[in-house]
């Protein structure tokens, strides 16, 4: 194929979704929607990194640092298979299960302020639902290798099944296709909401192992409270996002209004 071809072949498919763009009254209350969400989602997430920023210039009365809060807390709750170690980056945090380790951003894992304390306990709270085997973390961790390959490319199956469509190039076949990419974005949009009580469930448990160990101070306490607080809302706004696009391409698809 010469390089002409390329091009015009590119303008054709740009000319054919431009056509299904301006068919479609609802595209541009889509993208409002999509905007409005990415601008909730900005907001939180700014919103965030201020409270953390903050929270971090409490110091903690007992002069732990993050990976020793996080340490104990393992060995309270009888866990003494998982690592604590140190990772690069900035809110980089999470819990391994494969590897059993829970990892801590730089920051958090050095550092002695009630914001490190909230985040070092959360991580561990995944460590703890993994060893009790918390139904919620268990199907999202079942979801994890399918979501990892199909979330990324759902919505170009999808769009190249509806230009298929529209196009009726090789028959019937673009709605089968469409359906499919469709499928794939519902399984990322159950994913982001199985996410949720994971969350929700591994804050809870940070926060009463911190009250109820009195590791904290009770201006501590509330400091780490609103920053996993403020950190769940960003999974919440985007398990929003996720299920507004899937509602979208549905009806794109089935052909409703």
């Amino acid at each position: 194929m010469t390089k002409f071809h390329e091009i015009a072949m590119a303008s054709y498919l740009l000319y054919l979704i431009r056509i299904l763009i301006l068919k479609n009254k609802y595209m541009y209350t889509y993208y409002i929607l999509l905007g409005g969400i990415a601008l909730i989602s900005w907001l939180v997430s700014n919103k965030l990194k201020k409270k953390f920023k903050h929270y971090s210039k409490i110091q903690l009365r007992n002069g732990l640092s993050g990976a020793e809060i996080a340490e104990k807390m393992l060995l309270d709750h009888g866990i003494r298979d998982v690592k604590v170690v140190s990772t690069a980056g900035r809110l980089t945090d999470h819990y391994n299960p494969k590897n059993k380790t829970v990892n801590l951003s730089e920051a958090v894992y050095n550092q002695r302020n009630a914001a490190a304390a909230a985040v070092a306990a959360h991580e561990c709270g995944h460590a703890v639902q993994h060893a009790q085997a918390y139904s919620w973390l268990q199907m999202r961790s079942t979801l994890v290798p399918v979501v990892s390959i199909t979330s990324g490319m759902s919505q170009w199956i999808i769009i190249g099944g509806i230009v298929l469509m529209a196009t009726n190039l090789l028959g019937g076949i673009g709605f089968f296709v469409a359906a499919a990419g469709l499928v794939f974005m519902g399984l990322a949009t159950v994913f982001s909401f199985i996410t949720l009580p994971v969350e929700y469930d591994a804050s809870n448990r940070a926060l009463a192992w911190l009250k109820n160990k009195n590791m904290v101070s009770q201006e501590e306490y509330k400091g780490s409270e609103d920053a996993l607080k403020w950190a769940a809302r960003t999974y919440l706004v985007a398990a929003i996002g996720a299920l507004a696009s899937l509602v979208y391409w549905a009806f794109q698809i089935l052909g409703r209004d």
